[in-house]
């Protein structure tokens, strides 16, 4: 009788709390057991793991746009390695090197079709094999590493590749505002290193051309034993540029922080320099329109030319001027057998030479003179001057004010009053 009742009571419970939720009605019945539909593959393609195209073979042309990558190194016995003959191109060269068995140089190991747009090539090795016989470049390989053909390209990238022995250009992507060089380096080429528009952070060695080309340039070492320049470029900022020849080491509209060296040539040659150095054999060590706190030396000629010098150091160890400028401010030249420093205006300066005039100025104010055997300072009108001569005239000019010196030579007046 209990357990009857007992069941009742639980029978009521259920039927209460089910009216209160409907859910619980439904708790423990069981959902359909056919499947919604046929099976399908849960596993990525080929395309979705490795969404690029790969290259193994050479000679390939790139046809349709898109990103390939290499997956070997790649060898050919002539022409061209890579051609890519599309727009929208990256190529990945996946640490591999590109290379040509070709008896005498010729082809690209990339190169790049008419008028191309929207391409990058990075991460590896192109690989000729020229040599340099004293500054005459022969041998088997390729023409060119990475070339263009007829119209120059736009919104190219080079990044991380090395170039190496090829008979004509390292990199070559003619100049613009959109083609750029990046972490590259060349060596042994028997023409241009890298020409492109915007080139950084590279370096170009043993070219028989210029070194690196381009328009804006920074951070870049280019060196050269031809008649161009180690650097060449309208901006060039913390470059070094290295000529072994008769052309300049650096050449620039505009170089700031930089170095040039010439065997013969202008160890820098600028529209502007800034706070650079130049260096020369037997050439000009800085020569500019404007130079600011350089430094210019010769070993035979002069140190710094420049129409104004501010605030520079200019040396010569054979018969040129320390200094030559129409303007110089608080500058200091010094020379063996010429001038050490020779300005049409010379403010606060000092200049000093062995066996020719110290100082040599049409007008000088401030300034400090001395030679060993010859006139410390000499010139038109000194004011507030002093030359000194060991065993010459100290001060020789026309017109003196408030000047002094070891000895003195005038013309008209001394200490004339203001």
């Amino acid at each position: 009788m209990n357990t009857l009742i007992g069941q009742i009571q639980c029978a009521l419970v259920l039927v209460t709390l089910s009216t209160l939720n409907s859910q619980l009605s439904t708790c423990i019945a069981q959902g359909s057991l056919a499947p919604p539909g046929a099976p399908a593959p849960t596993m990525k393609s080929l395309d979705q793991i490795e969404p690029r195209t790969p290259i193994s073979s050479a000679p390939f042309t790139i046809t349709n746009p898109g990103s390939y990558y290499l997956t070997a190194n790649l060898t050919v016995s002539t022409g061209n390695a890579i051609t890519i003959a599309t727009n929208a191109v990256t190529l990945d060269l996946s640490g591999f090197t590109i290379s040509s068995t070709a008896a005498s140089a010729t082809g690209s190991g990339i190169l790049l079709n008419s008028g191309m747009r929207n391409i990058t090539i990075a991460n590896g090795f192109i690989q000729g094999g020229v040599t340099d016989n004293a500054g005459t470049y022969s041998g088997s390989g390729f023409a060119y590493g990475i070339n263009i053909s007829a119209t120059p390209p736009v919104n190219v990238l080079i990044s991380r590749v090395s170039v190496s022995r090829c008979l004509l250009y390292g990199i070559y992507l003619n100049l613009g505002d959109s083609t750029a060089v990046e972490f590259c380096t060349v060596r042994t080429i028997g023409g241009y290193g890298i020409v492109a528009g915007t080139i950084k952070g590279s370096l170009a060695i043993d070219c028989g051309n210029n070194a690196i080309y381009g328009d804006q340039i920074s951070d870049c070492r280019g060196q050269t034993g031809g008649t161009g320049a180690g650097v060449h470029a309208t901006s060039a900022l913390n470059c070094y540029g290295y000529n072994s020849s008769n052309g300049d080491g650096l050449f620039a509209d505009n170089a700031g922080n930089c170095y040039g060296y010439s065997a013969s040539g202008n160890g820098l040659y600028a529209y502007s320099a800034q706070n650079s150095y130049g260096e020369s054999n037997t050439g000009i060590g800085v020569n500019a329109d404007s130079a600011l706190n350089c430094h210019g030396y010769s070993a035979g000629a002069r140190g710094i030319y420049a129409y104004t010098a501010a605030n520079c150091y200019g040396q010569s160890a054979g018969s040129g001027e320390g200094i030559y400028t129409d303007i110089a401010q608080t500058c200091e030249g010094s020379s063996v057998n010429g001038a050490g420093l020779f300005a049409t205006t010379a403010n606060n300066c000092y200049g000093s030479s062995t066996s020719a005039s110290g100082l040599l100025a049409t007008s000088a104010t401030g300034c400090y003179g001395s030679s060993s055997s010859f006139t410390g300072l000499a010139g038109t009108i000194a004011i507030g001057c002093y030359g000194f001569s060991s065993s010459g005239v100290g001060l020789s000019v026309v017109y003196a004010n408030s000047c002094a010196g070891s000895s003195i030579h005038y013309t008209y007046y001394y200490n004339m009053p203001p």
